[in-house]
């Protein structure tokens, strides 16, 4: 699958805002040992455009996603925004009041109600939406969502930012490296019901039981932070206090991993760091030796991601897809399949998840 890795980013820190299809596209593949091989920095070019999902995007397009004052759903909306202005279309991005279900019920009820053409949800809860979603659908509302699934009864398709097992792989080796093989980790999530951090969590899980290798790992405790930067902090600190033989916190969340960071490298703590986070977030906190709370960490591109959204939703609408497994799209990122999903739905893959660490995390940080 071709794909643009973060080149809209570079774009947008360039100008000012997100040109998509402005730099060159990658294919690189995880490493053997689940990170993410590209490691360089970002590059512009002057390649043209591709072409368009349907050749437009007329009517009104939703975006719902998880939180407002999230940092990583900031730049997911303004992907999305900028791919459906460019398609000539009306993005509409509701932000629910609090990072909950309920919350974002109330949003997509509104959204029926002004009879958007499709909606794209950041779930806070996989299946809490899905009456809500099924009463869209019912409304002739193309549904899909993005980083967070729904219920795959109440969605034609999920725009997923990696491979579940690719993210797992890679933050369980990442654990493993960074403690030398053995000893005590906790992991710092987002909320209890945040499906893709559960994914991720089950899949690093499900790699400790099936391979050896991880046999000298233990996995202490999952606390969750709510993606809330307060709660974060006070869940780090309760882990350091409650296992002080504890070598590594693993946050696949980018409030939690930054709340932990600091943390970790104001107290002066052993404790090391990885997990997803934004560069321009974890910029201070990366870097070799005891100075430093996170040798490295991971993340994709929350700009291109909100983009997939969009000209998923574009393709759903203009019907160049149904969401069933085979149907394909072309887009300014690239060619995308459709392909069948763990929960038993579909899903459209963004890419593998990305390695930032002190080789280039300084470039990285400048670009989001």
């Amino acid at each position: 699958m071709k794909k643009k890795l973060l080149s809209g980013l570079l774009c947008a820190a360039m100008v000012g805002s997100l040109f998509v299809g402005c730099g060159s596209s990658s294919d690189s593949a995880p490493a053997d040992d689940g990170a993410a091989a590209d490691t360089s920095a970002p590059a512009a070019d002057s390649g043209e455009a591709e072409t368009t999902t349907g050749g437009g995007a007329a009517g009104t397009y939703a975006l719902v996603p998880k939180s407002a004052g999230n940092p990583f759903n900031e730049k997911e909306a303004d992907g999305f925004t900028a791919a459906i202005e460019a398609m000539g279309g009306t993005a509409v991005v509701q932000y629910p009041e609090s990072a909950t279900a309920d919350a974002q019920i109330t949003v997509i009820q509104s959204l029926i109600s002004q009879g958007v053409d499709s909606i794209c949800v950041a779930a806070n809860d996989e299946n809490a939406l899905q009456a809500v979603l099924e009463e869209a659908m019912d409304a002739g509302i193309k549904v899909c969502s993005v980083d967070s699934s729904v219920n795959k009864d109440s969605r034609a398709v999920h725009c997923n930012q990696a491979g579940v097992d690719e993210i797992g792989l890679a933050l369980i080796d990442a654990v493993y490296d960074i403690s030398g093989g053995e000893g005590q980790f906790a992991i710092l999530s987002a909320t209890s019901q945040a499906t893709n951090q559960n994914a991720w969590i089950d899949s690093m899980k499900s790699y400790m039981e099936s391979d050896s290798k991880y046999a000298d790992l233990e996995l202490v405790e999952v606390a969750y932070g709510d993606d809330e930067s307060q709660k974060s902090t006070d869940q780090t600190q309760a882990l350091l206090q409650k296992y002080p033989d504890l070598k590594v916190i693993c946050s696949p969340t980018t409030v939690g991993i930054a709340a932990a960071a600091k943390v970790l490298q104001d107290q002066g703590s052993s404790v090391k760091l990885t997990g997803l986070g934004l560069p321009s977030e974890m910029a201070a906190y990366i870097g070799d030796g005891d100075d430093y709370s996170c040798p490295y960490m991971f993340l994709w591109n929350p700009i291109d991601l909100g983009a997939l959204g969009a000209y998923t939703s574009v393709a759903l609408v203009n019907g160049d897809i149904t969401g069933a497994a085979g149907d394909t799209f072309s887009c300014e990122l690239g060619d995308y399949t459709v392909v069948d999903a763990a929960d038993g739905g579909t899903e459209i893959i963004l890419g593998a998840p990305f390695k930032f660490d002190p080789s280039n995390i300084d470039e990285w940080k400048e670009v989001y």
